[in-house]
């Protein structure tokens, strides 16, 4: 039985406007995690900002390998120095070992920005639009998490859920079976590498600024998994983001309502620590 779940804020560093969103926040007790996009170049300049809620909050690494550029050569998925769509990203790194190595070496990048910039390794590891458990891509990210880090020492999120859950909550239920469709076999497959996984996922959603979000906040808790994760995408719009990201109008609609959300004393926000 859930005796929790975690808020986690997707996105930090991404732009400015989207950083200062989330430390607020996390400043309001409001998130219980975020994690950050280390290969943008607002993340040293907001590191130490971020670093103050350690302990406080899961702070990770939000993997990048669809947005912008990568902190090092990719002559292979990212010849021109820019990062390809998702659907570029799936479909050659399945088919690439030579990719596969790339992900590899950018992977170990961006955690070494982490690290270097916050003096420890990151609670967790998730990615950008989910690519860190695509097929293709999470062998390399598995692989490398499992050599570099101690049993147990970091947790990496699993964004798939039981069908039941999604389709009781209501909420962008294609979306949301269709990321646990292609999640298939990545539980497992990190289980087995001694890595540590949320129970439960929901946060899904269409995006949509016409919706209630703090109704489908309230939705995203329904049958809850016993280490619930909930992600979200709070934001403060700048010019910089309309270029990099297509999820833009909802982002201080998901801010104002985080702000105003109470949990439900049954299922009180934790870090994912306090879960597992």
């Amino acid at each position: 039985m859930a005796n929790g779940f975690v808020l986690c804020a997707d996105d930090f560093a991404l732009t400015d406007g989207i950083s200062r969103s989330i430390l607020e926040l996390l400043d309001l007790g409001k998130l219980s995690a975020t994690g950050a996009m280390t290969n943008r170049p607002h993340w040293r300049r907001l590191a130490r900002e971020l670093g103050a809620f350690s302990g406080r909050a899961d702070l990770g690494l939000h993997f990048n390998l669809t947005c912008a550029a990568p902190l090092g050569p990719m002559p292979k998925l990212a010849p021109g120095g820019t990062f390809p769509a998702l659907g570029q990203v799936m479909r050659t790194a399945v088919l690439s070992g030579a990719i596969r190595r790339e992900i590899a070496a950018e992977l170990a990048r961006q955690l070494d920005a982490f690290e270097d910039a916050l003096g420890r390794a990151p609670d967790f590891i998730d990615g950008h639009q989910h690519v860190h458990a695509l097929p293709g891509v999470r062998r390399a990210v598995l692989d490398l998490l499992a050599r570099r880090y101690p049993a147990g020492a970091v947790y990496v999120r699993d964004p798939a859920d039981r069908s039941a859950a999604i389709r009781a909550r209501g909420v962008a239920v294609a979306k949301a079976l269709t990321i646990s469709g292609l999640a298939a076999g990545f539980r497992s497959a990190a289980l087995r590498r001694g890595l540590r996984l949320n129970r439960g996922f929901s946060g899904v959603a269409p995006f949509d600024p016409e919706r209630d979000f703090a109704g489908d906040l309230k939705s995203f808790l329904l049958r809850p998994g016993a280490a619930h994760l909930v992600m979200c995408h709070p934001g403060f719009i700048d010019d910089e983001l309309a270029r990099l990201d297509p999820v833009v109008a909802t982002r201080p609609i998901e801010h104002a309502a985080i702000a105003a959300f109470e949990p439900p004393p049954s299922l009180p926000m934790r870090r994912l620590r306090d879960l597992l």
